[in-house]
């Protein structure tokens, strides 16, 4: 009887290298996200890298438009503390020459590039670059051969389209892939993932919730269909998509792979829901915890309870945490009071705390 092999689907895929970034083949989940800058402008783009960089962005994706585009896309390549993936659409031309001016990869959605020629003069830059290419399918850019079939539902269109290009890719003698199937709608984003993870299991998956809305509604839709596949060992790579700036959308996705607990950048904070027994500013304390705790960079587990009685039992599991009422403050680790002290002095010495065990 052959062994069943247990590995998640995540670690059965072919490994590709973004820049110094490993994407697939069992390798952490990267974030990544776009700038919104004028790619024409460097110096614009470059600072907007560096703060999406210093949030904890691991691979950064900027439009190349048309022509203007390329002008400063060398410098950015160079100067960037990120590999830069350039995002084409339409004109095959200007992959090839973001290939040559330094991208670390290429995003091409082949339904939208035009004829197969062209496709192949792509794919034949990216190989001799040694970049590996994101083929993008969406509802904008389905393979002809699918897009009209009123047979299908829009995930077999997808599917069929996603699992048409890398045959023609391969064909190519190309592999170096990563796939991306969008939607908008969590149902169909879940879907089309599982699906594409079935049929196409060594093939990287960069997975995400298309057009996903303003920050709120599109954290939950990202929450949802990311975090569920996320679960399910599906995705290598994610760009939670955001109507926000987009630091927010890395900061949402680093608090997402911590909460399936995939990868933990920064501190989690705990903090109960409050009642009528709190007897002090729990929501005020929680939000001025939660804003300090955006500049620490340690992986731990922070409380913050609105009882004193029962506040330390119930974050036990914590590494260090806060329980007020009455004017008073319980400094507390792994459940274990430390002291107490004033509640107008709790966040000052929660931080110094903090600062004394685990910088």
């Amino acid at each position: 009887m052959s062994k069943i092999d247990a590995r998640l689907p995540r670690e059965l895929t072919h490994q590709v290298s973004v820049g110094g970034v490993k994407v697939g083949g069992g390798a952490p989940v990267s974030v990544q996200s776009m700038c919104t800058t004028d790619t024409a402008d460097p110096t614009a783009t470059l600072a907007q890298i560096r703060e999406l960089a210093d949030a904890g962005c691991e691979i950064i994706r900027v439009a190349i438009p048309g022509a203007a585009a390329l002008d400063g896309f060398r410098e950015i390549c160079a100067a960037s503390p990120l590999p830069v993936v350039a995002d084409i659409h339409f004109d095959h031309t200007l992959a090839i020459e973001a290939c040559r001016r330094g991208a670390a990869a290429l995003r091409v959605n082949p339904g939208n590039i035009g004829s197969w020629d062209k496709v192949d003069a792509v794919i034949d830059e990216a190989g001799a670059a040694g970049i590996p290419i994101r083929i993008g399918v969406n509802a904008g850019s389905l393979d002809p051969a699918f897009a009209e079939r009123e047979d299908l539902t829009f995930v077999e269109k997808l599917v069929g389209s996603a699992t048409s290009f890398v045959a023609h890719f391969r064909d190519r003698g190309f592999d170096d892939m990563v796939l991306s199937a969008k939607a908008h709608g969590v149902p169909t984003t879940v879907e089309v993932n599982r699906a594409l993870s079935r049929e196409l299991p060594e093939v990287p998956l960069h997975i995400g919730v298309t057009e996903a809305g303003t920050a709120r509604q599109g954290t939950v839709k990202n929450a949802a269909a990311v975090g569920a596949l996320l679960m399910e060992g599906i995705g290598d790579t994610i760009r939670l998509s955001l109507t926000a700036d987009p630091v927010e959308e890395v900061n949402v996705a680093w608090d997402l792979l911590s909460a399936v607990g995939l990868r933990q950048l920064r501190p989690e904070l705990v903090s109960c829901p409050t009642c009528g027994r709190c007897q002090w500013d729990l929501m005020g304390v929680a939000s001025e915890v939660e804003r300090r705790l955006s500049g620490v960079r340690s992986p731990i587990t922070v409380a913050v309870m609105g009882c004193v009685v029962n506040g330390p039992g119930e974050a036990r599991g914590a590494d260090i945490g806060l329980a007020g009422g009455r004017g008073k403050a319980v400094l507390f680790a792994s459940g274990e009071k430390i002291r107490t002290v004033d509640e107008a002095d709790a966040v000052d010495e929660l931080f110094a705390e903090i600062e004394r065990r685990f910088s």
